[in-house]
């Protein structure tokens, strides 16, 4: 297992590498940042190239990279336009927008999961046609409808619920977003935990657990539960990256300033050195829950092995 993640850490680097360079490409041909800066007048030039040189944006575009890279593992991410360090803004968004998706993980494993392994275990049944017609209703619906539905209904007409976040977020007040956030990737686990479990639920090993006499909590808990909630996982595991970079929509509609808001206000003022600052802390979560999530397969079926 030791031997599995140094092999599976030392991977890691260069698509870490190779993922951030295509980032700070992309970003740095969406235009001259400097220009958005001073809005729709033309910058002075004397101020531009003042700019230019104290932001680095004189250098060729694989020295601004090698020094950004530099910096990096010295954990610092650059100075944003307005003069703030990045970090102060990652220190205050990054916290914000785990919460919200630690709520909409939540949702998804106890709603997404329970559903799931109900409606397999009655395929065919009205309950399995109707969870599987109300998923394909959720999966419809783009997430801003949703969100905005539901906090006008929620917020402004029952009061039940403050309509917008305050800015200290927390987790009662993420409990909406949270599900909004969650809904698409809710319907697909239901989806997907429902398909395995009706799969393996024809397997030789369940059947031969049922007819050692199991009873059948077990049999469904320890023997069909564990081998189905592989895929599952391998979803969870992708989705937490997607969640946490893909929040912007749902930030927007609550008013909620994490990673998402902070995107959003980079890509609009392009402000490369906040986008590609909190893109590469990004990178960083998808790759880290992808070697949890191959770890996790051990747990679940302990057939599996790392050599």
């Amino acid at each position: 297992m030791g031997q599995y993640v140094v092999r599976r850490l030392l991977q890691m680097v260069p698509v870490f590498i190779g993922a951030t360079l295509l980032i700070f490409l992309m970003v740095h041909v969406m235009g001259d940042p400097i220009a958005g800066l001073c809005g729709d007048r033309q910058c002075d030039p004397a101020t531009a190239t003042r700019l230019r040189q104290e932001f680095g944006l004189d250098m060729p575009v694989w020295q601004q990279y090698l020094t950004y890279m530099g910096n990096v593992f010295t954990g610092d991410f650059g100075t944003a336009f307005n003069g703030q360090e990045v970090t102060e803004l990652m220190s205050t968004a990054f916290p914000v927008t785990l919460r919200l998706t630690i709520v909409a993980i939540l949702f998804e494993i106890v709603v997404g999961v329970t559903l799931g392994v109900l409606t397999g275990l009655r395929r065919g049944r009205p309950v399995d046609t109707g969870v599987l017609l109300l998923t394909l209703v959720v999966i419809s619906v783009p997430t801003f409808v949703t969100g905005l539905l539901l906090q006008l209904l929620l917020g402004v007409e029952w009061g039940w619920i403050r309509p917008s976040v305050s800015p200290a977020a927390p987790f009662g007040e993420l409990l909406l977003p949270g599900l909004v956030l969650a809904t698409v990737s809710l319907a697909y686990v239901t989806r997907l935990t429902r398909t395995s479990i009706a799969e393996n639920r024809r397997s030789d090993y369940v059947r031969t657990a049922v007819a050692k006499g199991l009873p059948r909590h077990r049999v469904v808990t320890r023997h069909l539960l564990r081998n189905s909630l592989i895929p599952v996982v391998t979803f969870l595991g992708a989705d937490i990256g997607f969640l946490m970079g893909g929040a912007i929509v749902t930030e927007r509609i609550f008013n909620i300033h994490g990673v998402g808001f902070q995107l959003y206000q980079g890509i609009l003022r392009q402000n490369t050195q906040t986008v590609v600052g909190f893109v590469t802390v990004l990178v960083l979560v998808f790759l880290l829950c992808n070697l949890v999530v191959d770890l996790l397969y051990a747990v679940l079926d302990p057939r599996i092995r790392y050599a």
